[in-house]
């Protein structure tokens, strides 16, 4: 899911059409108004028919269209970017959309009238759409994930199978799934039935890793012209799959104006209530884009072993007594700023040396300071010149006579 922006109102007129799709796997089911909330028609287009949705756009003129944003919306986007501009084209947030989720009487008709009635008011949450070459990347490292997911899967069940025979002994290797490890892995022979499992695993495991290293090219030569990604890659623990996936779910930094709303898209800040003058910092956002929450996560655990910034950053938390995770999750937010700058100032990252003034010298001096005005304002004995601790003018008296 992408950043939400709250869709400005359109120009009213009386040319507007307004259209509200609610979207399923085969079938939509559509109703349109014009800007004066008139109702101008409702029906349902079987998806077997694409060619409908062009006919049902030009049937009124100026159309405007909102759906919410589901498993395939970029199918139906696509469907209708044939037929209007992109920009007449919104793209609904379902978490957002409160009055369609907690209605009564739900029905497909309803939702859809209720999507038209929100667009014309101006007040569909929408979310961000992203260019077709931008959504063809996200599909392969998603893909590449997947497969690396169950490749992890198929690792843990050979652990398992093997770890079930009984004087079974296994040489020492660094990677029991390297190049050497797998050729002792395919010699074992193994009583039925756990010889049949553990060559139906390996079989597997070989053809899951080959799909990865086809996605790993192609995400190679998709990725190689962007200069975000060189960008992304500069900042240490990022390698090219975890940079691909930041650059790919930000899209376009101009969407976020601060490094705080990034922060905030990712998931790496607590959720807040506050009520009453009591303010209350829960567990991380649920509606987040995951994806880069866990890259900036696994660049931060990368990032504490090889760069001394991050590694004190994560040492510094953790001394005042945050978790492992807690204090990870610092160092990724401190990431995902940088990243905001790198992107926002179209520039590298780089390690600046320690500035000539520390912190300690600076505050030495300003209390050196602090201190000689002080004794200069006392000799005159104005009670105003020196304040307690709590703002209050202290008692000053004059100095006792010197005896000779």
């Amino acid at each position: 899911m992408s950043t939400t922006s709250l869709t400005p109102p359109a120009i009213i007129t009386e040319a507007a059409t307004f259209i509200g799709i609610d979207f399923h796997k085969k079938y939509s089911v559509y109703h349109a108004i014009n800007a004066a909330g008139t109702d101008l028609g409702k029906g349902r287009i079987e998806h077997h028919s694409p060619e409908d949705f062009a006919t049902l756009i030009k049937r009124w003129p100026n159309a405007r269209v909102v759906f919410e944003a589901s498993m395939n919306w970029h199918w139906l986007y696509e469907v209708l970017e044939m037929s209007m501009t992109g920009n007449h084209i919104t793209l609904a947030n379902p978490f957002k959309t409160r009055i369609i989720a907690e209605a009564q009487v739900k029905t497909d008709k309803i939702d859809a009238r209720i999507l038209a009635l929100l667009l014309r008011a101006g007040l569909v949450s929408s979310v961000h759409i992203p260019c077709k070459e931008t959504r063809q990347r996200k599909e392969v490292l998603r893909q590449r994930c997947f497969f690396v997911k169950q490749r992890t899967m198929l690792r843990n069940r050979i652990h398992r199978l093997l770890g079930a025979q009984h004087g079974l002994k296994l040489p020492v290797v660094s990677d029991l799934f390297g190049k050497k490890g797998m050729a002792i892995l395919e010699k074992l022979e193994l009583a039925a039935p756990a010889g049949l499992l553990l060559k139906q695993q390996l079989e597997m495991l070989k053809n899951v890793q080959t799909r990865i290293k086809e996605d790993e090219v192609a995400l190679e030569q998709m990725m190689s012209s962007t200069e975000a990604q060189k960008h992304v890659l500069s900042i240490p623990g990022m390698g090219p799959i975890l940079a691909s996936v930041v650059v790919n779910e930000i899209d376009d930094i101009s969407r976020f104006n601060s490094a705080q709303k990034l922060c905030g898209y990712i998931g790496l800040c607590p959720s807040t209530s506050s009520s009453g003058g009591k303010t209350y910092n829960g567990k991380l956002m649920r509606h987040c884009n995951k994806w880069l929450r866990w890259a900036f996560v696994e660049a931060a655990w990368v990032a504490i072993g090889c760069n001394s910034y991050f590694g004190d950053l994560y040492k510094k938390k953790r001394a005042v007594g945050k978790k492992a995770n807690t204090a990870i999750l610092c160092v990724a937010r401190r990431m995902a700023r940088i990243t905001w700058q790198l992107l926002t100032q179209e520039r590298d990252y780089e390690t600046l040396p320690p500035s000539d003034t520390p912190k300690k010298q600076l505050k030495r001096g300003a209390k050196a300071q602090e201190s000689s005005v002080k004794d200069r304002g006392g000799e005159g004995l104005n009670a105003s010149a020196v304040k307690g601790k709590r703002g209050r003018p202290k008692k000053t008296f004059p100095a006792a006579p010197i005896a000779h």
